[in-house]
């Protein structure tokens, strides 16, 4: 999420705010793992939540805030935590879009998720997500 973060935080004009939910350190839940935050946020959103990865989508991980609290999401190439914030959004029922080449950038990536390589169809799929929104 860092790159993610760093590239909205240097878009000149940019609307909106860069927001991190972070996660807490497994032996302190009053402080977040080193690391966190990244320095491109504008907003650090701390929690007591310190599970992420395989284990995300146990109730203590902070990745039911992230989806929760979205309104699209859009997963790029990661990891176990990827996967889990995408489980998680069919779970939830939030739209969701896989932005990669190959559906293996994203661990165990369910078919149900369309994956487009293009930004303009990313961008397609986001407008027409957010006319049906309630």
């Amino acid at each position: 999420m860092d790159a993610v973060s760093e590239g909205f935080s240097q878009t000149v004009p940019r609307s909106g705010i860069a927001i991190g939910i972070l996660p807490a350190s497994k032996d302190d839940p009053s402080t977040a793992p080193v690391g966190y935050p990244n320095p491109w946020l504008d907003l650090a959103i701390r929690t007591h939540l310190p599970l992420s990865g395989t284990d995300g989508t146990d109730l203590r991980s902070r990745n039911h805030i992230n989806i929760l609290t979205a309104d699209i999401v859009i997963a790029m190439a990661g990891a176990f935590g990827t996967s889990s914030e995408v489980s998680l959004a069919l779970r939830y029922g939030r739209p969701v879009v896989a932005y990669l080449q190959d559906p293996n950038e994203i661990p165990q990536l369910s078919p149900l998720v369309p994956v487009l390589g293009r930004l303009d169809e990313v961008c397609a799929f986001v407008d027409d997500a957010l006319s049906r929104a309630p």
